[in-house]
Order: C-alpha cells, then structure tokens, then sequence
C-alpha cells in the first residue's frame, strides 16, 4: 500500500485544531474526509503535531496510505479539490516509503508566534496575529529568551493538561525581534509540550512590559510550577511553520 507525505497549511479559525473532534471540525478529518471522497476508501492520516484550535500552519506534515495508487500531482490536486471550502491545502503530495512517519520520524519543529504591536488593531490580520496595543522592548525580550534555550524542565510552561511523559525538553532557539508592526518569536526544538510555545511567549510579553526582568523568567523556569510561569499567549498568533527530517 503505497504512503504518500503531504505537506499541509491551514488557517486554524473555526477549526477545532488538528486532531479529529466531536465537537467541530478539525484537520484531521477535513482530510480524511477529502481522501474517502477522492478514493472511495477511508483512510487514517497521522499529523507531525497536534496544534490547537485557532492554530495556523504554514507547514504542517502528515502521512496516509492510499490502497490507490495515484501520482503524488494527483493526490495532492484531488485532495485539495475534495477540501473545498475548507481553509486548508495540500502544498505537497510526496511518496515515501513504509519506514516514514510524520510523528515520530520528525528531527525537530519550528514554530513562530506574530504579536501585533500597535495602537490600531488588526484588521486584514484579525484572527492571525496577538495584539497588543502597548509598547513591548524587544530587546529585552529577546535577551530574556536566551534563558529558556537549551535543555531543561519546563513544567513552568506545559498546561496542566499535557500528557507528556516527562517535562523535560532541548529548546534549540528561541529569538524574538521585531518586523515594523510584527513582533515575531520563533522557536525550534525536537519537540514541544502542550501550550509551550504560548506559554512562553506570554512570559516574555511580561518582559516586554517591564513586569519581568531576565532574572524573573529564569526564577519561573526554575520553579517547576505552572503557577508562577505567567500567562499564556492566545491561540490566533501561532503558526507551526514546517517540521524536519
């Protein structure tokens, strides 16, 4: 049974997020159900990721075997026409062998978070981006963030939800800077917890704000407690932008 690797992205809005839900539509199924009408046979996909309702993806990864055996051009053309009116696409339709998996042959993900920095809120972004209307340092934004890269426990960012097995995690970069209006964080890692990248991006907004210093951040760190690890930064702004292997 021939497996093909599809590259997906997808605005989250009115998605449940990836994973098949009762209560909405997700990805998952919205491709599921695009395949079962392309090819007359259901089919299991398997995403790199599970993001969250309202999370975006400029490169999400996922696999399926097809008892068909299309070109990869077709697939991916006959998924997307299958999608529609979905706001989801198949930018890439590959074929790989029985050994690939999107989950569990990844090397490492990277994600970016956009923060709307300005009096003004969006309007042709609403729904993309966080928007903060007060001023954030950036600098001292980036700076603090040096304190969460590399190998540590991040219960202090890992929603209480987190099925995780261990909190411990490598974050190989995390940098933020600044795009005119666009605050962009971007962070890398093999691996993340649940709501690890929100978490984080909502302690550095406090750092941004002058509520935190660097010491701040690395005392929450070294909590080990959710409680003391600030807010968490909403859904809209985050973007799974593609996945290694």
């Amino acid at each position: 049974m021939p497996r093909f690797k599809l590259t997906v992205e997808y605005d989250g809005r009115g998605l449940v997020g990836w994973q098949r839900q009762s209560n909405g539509p997700s990805v998952q199924e919205s491709l599921e159900t695009a395949i079962h009408r392309f090819c007359q046979e259901a089919a299991a996909v398997h995403g790199a990721g599970r993001t969250d309702a309202g999370v975006h993806a400029l490169g999400q990864v996922a696999h399926v075997d097809l008892a068909c055996t299309p070109t990869p051009h077709t697939v991916r053309n006959a998924i997307n026409f299958h999608l529609k009116p979905a706001a989801i696409a198949v930018l890439t339709a590959e074929a790989v062998d029985q050994a690939f998996h999107a989950r569990f042959s990844a090397l490492g993900r990277a994600y970016r978070y956009r923060i709307l920095n300005r009096p003004a809120p969006p309007v042709l972004d609403r729904g993309r981006v966080w928007w903060v209307p007060r001023d954030l340092d950036v600098e001292a934004m980036n700076e603090a963030a040096a304190v969460l890269t590399g190998r540590h426990d991040f219960s202090s960012f890992r929603a209480a939800i987190c099925q995780a097995s261990s909190p411990v995690r490598t974050l190989d970069r995390l940098t933020v800077r600044r795009r005119e209006n666009d605050i962009v964080v971007e962070a890398e890692a093999r691996s993340f917890l649940h709501h690890q990248v929100r978490n984080m991006v909502g302690a550095l907004k406090w750092v941004g704000e002058g509520r935190w210093t660097a010491a701040d951040l690395a005392a929450a760190l070294a909590a080990r407690d959710r409680r003391r690890g600030g807010p968490t930064a909403p859904a809209e702004g985050l973007y799974l932008v593609h996945v290694t292997y």
